[in-house]
């Protein structure tokens, strides 16, 4: 079966990095009913940066709007999700190396039952040669 590789937006905000922080802002996105397909959180300077990837950006907007988030603007990446197997991840790596394009960040996991999951990012300028490389759609 072959990798399927999805342009997707997401946005990301900072918030303080304190217990409960995440879990009670999942629990709003869940109660609007809001799905996310990629959930990424990690430290930055003045707490902790949480970037959403979902389908549903205006009602990942309207749910940041009621409780007072400041949502960074909307940006883009790449979902690729597909079998798991040695050198999943590489494939796709090397057809961006061989295309010169530098990846800003990544994040892949094993999802059990053989499957996988990466999101990536690169730079706004390389969005479109990246997408061709990946044959994303």
């Amino acid at each position: 079966m072959a990798d399927s590789v999805r342009r997707v937006q997401y946005a990301y905000l900072t918030v303080p990095n304190r217990p409960g922080r995440g879990a009670r802002m999942l629990q709003e996105l869940k109660n609007a009913g809001v799905d996310l397909v990629a959930y990424s959180g990690f430290p930055v300077k003045k707490g902790s940066q949480i970037d959403m990837v979902t389908a549903d950006m205006t009602g990942l907007k309207r749910v940041a709007r009621a409780n007072d988030w400041k949502l960074s603007r909307t940006k883009k990446g790449f979902l690729i999700q597909g079998q798991d197997r040695i050198g999943a991840v590489h494939r796709h790596l090397s057809k961006l190396a061989e295309k010169k394009i530098n990846v800003v960040a990544a994040d892949a996991i094993a999802a059990g039952k053989d499957r996988y999951g990466m999101i990536l990012w690169v730079k706004p300028k390389d969005y479109l040669k990246a997408s061709r490389a990946l044959g994303a759609r």
